[in-house]
């Protein structure tokens, strides 16, 4: 018996690529627009595969697309559009195909489970309860019987999920939130709220953007893909190739390693705005004043009081909090390495029992009293690579260059949430995700270099 012929893969990826460059996501609309769209029927010769195939197409490329993105690198570097004057790293945070609801950690999936499970047997009870009032043996409704089946499969997944897999750990070795319906994304807070979902990466050319890497990460932390995003443009750059990054990817792990490779680079790190003469009279980063001790009416304005609302005695060595108690130092000086070190300070419970402004100065209502953890500062070290950054971002040069960081990367972002409309991910595992953030990266590399033989037609 045979079956349905095959499909060119050749086909198919200029489908998907024209279809992700209209703003086309999903594979059911890019069934539709092959059957009606005359761009679509040339370029596919009239084939008109369905939304299955197109999906499984773009979820089993895998590995293949990579090599696709880096042939057309090679492209775009032959009509000379890699520039390898500065390489910006960057990332947007979007969606993917899984509920926020579903996630947790197995403590919390497994209470999950039980809350579900109570409530398909409150569904049973009552309506073994509607049974000896009235007629005894009938039927459950559909709609009833079906929402109760929806609740015990969903208790059933978690309890699978929580007893498969293995807990999530950070680099603490804490626990972690996973999701039961894609594990490998995860909860991640944006300017919009808190999203389930990836953290797609690239590094751009500043010469004319050109994406040259592209990778996702599950993680709300970037610091981690700084040495993968290295490594894979570093294939296409050259020893004096500038890298950028903001304060999401600084760490002394991934400045040592810059050092040790002596990579040129420009991490910001988060106290750089604070040391930026410039933003001084911004809000955000201006110094508090003294109007917190000294007006009522000015405390309700703080939310939660944070260190700089301690004033210090140097003579006693403590605290005084807003409401005029005492913190005391307690156990020893601890050593944090760099000649730091790390002072605990406490307040009495007493004192916070009974504090009008105890909801401002704790931040869960189980805490007993306040504590500080006040660490000094390190001595400037010439030679640590820590130091050595922070001089080269704060000096006239280094902001110059680190300015253009932003120009550089978020209108490629731009284009591609916005022109080419992707605004969550379809697809669920880092694999298949990174292949979807893969063919969006290739489909902005090849515009722009339509746009450069353009260019260069016209000047002939």
């Amino acid at each position: 018996m045979a079956g349905a012929s095959a499909y060119d893969p050749r086909v198919l990826l200029k489908i998907v690529l024209l279809a992700y460059n209209q703003g086309i996501v999903s594979s059911r609309a890019m069934e539709r627009v092959c059957a009606v769209n005359v761009q679509f029927m040339a370029i596919s010769g009239d084939a008109q595969p369905g939304h299955s195939v197109l999906a499984a197409f773009v979820s089993g490329m895998g590995e293949q697309i990579k090599s696709v993105f880096s042939q057309v690198l090679m492209v775009c570097d032959a009509q000379g559009l890699i520039g390898r004057q500065m390489f910006a790293i960057d990332g947007v945070k979007l969606p993917s195909n899984a509920s926020k609801e579903r996630s947790g950690t197995h403590a919390e999936l497994l209470h999950r489970a039980q809350r579900l499970e109570r409530a398909a047997e409150k569904i049973v009870a009552e309506h073994q309860a509607q049974d000896k009032q009235g007629d005894a043996g009938q039927q459950m409704p559909a709609q009833r019987q079906r929402r109760r089946d929806e609740l015990s499969a969903e208790a059933k997944r978690m309890r699978e999920f929580v007893a498969t897999r293995a807990r999530r750990l950070n680099a603490k070795g804490q626990e972690i939130k996973s999701n039961v319906s894609d594990p490998d994304s995860a909860k991640m807070a944006t300017s919009k709220g808190v999203i389930q979902g990836y953290a797609a990466q690239a590094a751009v050319d500043s010469a004319h953007q050109i994406i040259v890497a592209a990778d996702v990460i599950g993680s709300g932390s970037e610091q981690a893909m700084l040495q993968p995003m290295v490594e894979q443009s570093r294939a296409v750059a050259d020893e004096n190739t500038l890298y950028t990054a903001d304060a999401g990817y600084h760490s002394e792990d991934n400045i040592a390693y810059l050092h040790r490779q002596a990579i040129p680079a420009l991490i910001a790190d988060t106290a750089m705005r604070q040391r930026d003469e410039r933003f001084r009279e911004t809000s955000k980063y201006k110094p508090k004043d003294d109007v917190l001790y000294d007006k009522r009416g000015k405390i309700e304005e703080v939310s939660f009081f944070r260190r700089e609302h301690f004033i210090h005695d140097e003579a006693t060595d403590t605290y005084t909090c807003p409401a005029g108690k005492a913190l005391q130092r307690k156990g020893k000086v601890y050593d944090v390495g760099r000649g730091r070190t790390r002072k605990d300070y406490r307040a009495e419970t007493s004192d916070c029992t009974q504090c009008a402004l105890r909801a401002q100065c704790l931040r869960k209502p189980s805490q007993q009293r306040r504590s500080l953890h006040v660490q000094s500062s390190a001595a400037f070290d010439p030679n640590h690579p820590g130091d050595r950054m922070r001089v080269a971002i704060d000096s006239p040069r280094g902001r110059r260059l680190y300015s253009q960081r932003m120009g550089t990367v978020e209108p490629v972002f731009a284009n591609i949430r916005h022109n080419k409309r992707l605004n969550r991910f379809n697809l669920r595992g880092r694999a298949k995700v990174n292949t979807q953030w893969h063919l969006y990266c290739l489909v902005h590399n090849i515009e722009k270099l339509a746009k450069a033989g353009i260019g260069a037609a016209e000047n002939r």
